[in-house]
């Protein structure tokens, strides 16, 4: 997934802005009253997968462009507590004004690609994939989408936009599933993939007799994904989603089914421990 730069600066400005006001840092302009180049480190505090190496490096030449970012380590990579994850060297007013800014960008999406990681290294033994969903923080989706694909995970639909997801409330208001299928198919002349959710192995074969390509087990136990399973037998892609864990995932995934969607991925993320040292001045 490639990051929309001009989004990015967006978010970035907005951010900045946030935080700095219309005054600026105070306690950095009080203290320092003469222009003063600096040199400071980004160090990990805990082990995980970092994320947004280049957001973090234009927080830093947003605010002045005479700041240079020199990173240690690869996007991605997996790092140590206490190791050295970036140099950072310009002016001081400018590396303490973006400091909190750039460690917060890198904190929340290195976190999210932790978390991914972790999902995927339970499930290695399974040919299944891990994907997202849009339980999102608004305004940021596209970097938390971004970092889940860091982490090694795969992005289910950006938005309403793009995919044809046909959930519980679009079946009640359809009045059933097939009567949804057949209403979506008549609006696209064709190539559209539409998945639907399914709450039991009825809802599973109607979808299928719709068919469906890919249906959405919606908060089922695992004895009733199995059966579900066995009764789509390929006919169509499955998916498993609904209160799915990093102590389940691994039993979701010994079901078969050929995906699981987990919205913990970019909402119950503990966002890496970093932060920024200032090493020498001039």
């Amino acid at each position: 997934m490639k990051l929309n730069q001009r989004v990015v600066d967006k978010i970035i400005k907005e951010a900045l802005r946030e935080d700095l006001g219309e005054k600026g840092d105070l306690t950095t302009q009080a203290i320092f009253s003469k222009p003063i180049r600096a040199e400071a480190e980004i160090i990990s505090k805990s082990s995980g997968v970092v994320c947004g190496l280049a957001v973090a490096e234009k927080v830093f030449k947003i605010l002045d462009s005479k700041v240079t970012v020199t990173f240690s380590v690869n996007e991605g990579s997996e790092i140590e507590e206490d190791q050295i994850i970036a140099k950072v060297k310009g002016p001081l007013q400018a590396i303490l004004g973006a400091e909190r800014t750039a460690l917060n960008f890198m904190q929340h999406l290195s976190g999210i690609s932790t978390l991914t990681r972790k999902f995927i290294n339970e499930v290695k033994s399974y040919p299944v994939q891990i994907f997202d969903t849009r339980k999102t923080t608004p305004g940021l989706k596209m970097l938390e989408k971004y970092a889940v694909k860091v982490g090694g995970g795969f992005n289910h639909r950006f938005g309403l936009f793009d995919a044809v997801l046909i959930k519980d409330n679009h079946v009640r208001a359809a009045g059933g599933i097939t009567a949804a299928i057949r209403e979506a198919r008549s609006s696209f002349a064709s190539g559209i993939t539409i998945e639907v959710e399914a709450e039991n192995l009825e809802e599973v074969a109607e979808a299928l007799e719709a068919e469906a390509d890919i249906i959405l087990l919606d908060n089922m136990e695992l004895e009733t994904l199995k059966k579900a399973v066995k009764l789509v037998d390929t006919r169509a892609v499955t998916e498993a989603s609904g209160g799915i864990t990093l102590k389940n995932v691994a039993d979701v995934a010994r079901t078969g089914v050929d995906r699981i969607s987990v919205g913990a991925l970019t909402q119950a993320d503990l966002p890496l421990d970093l932060s920024l040292e200032i090493i020498s001045v001039q």
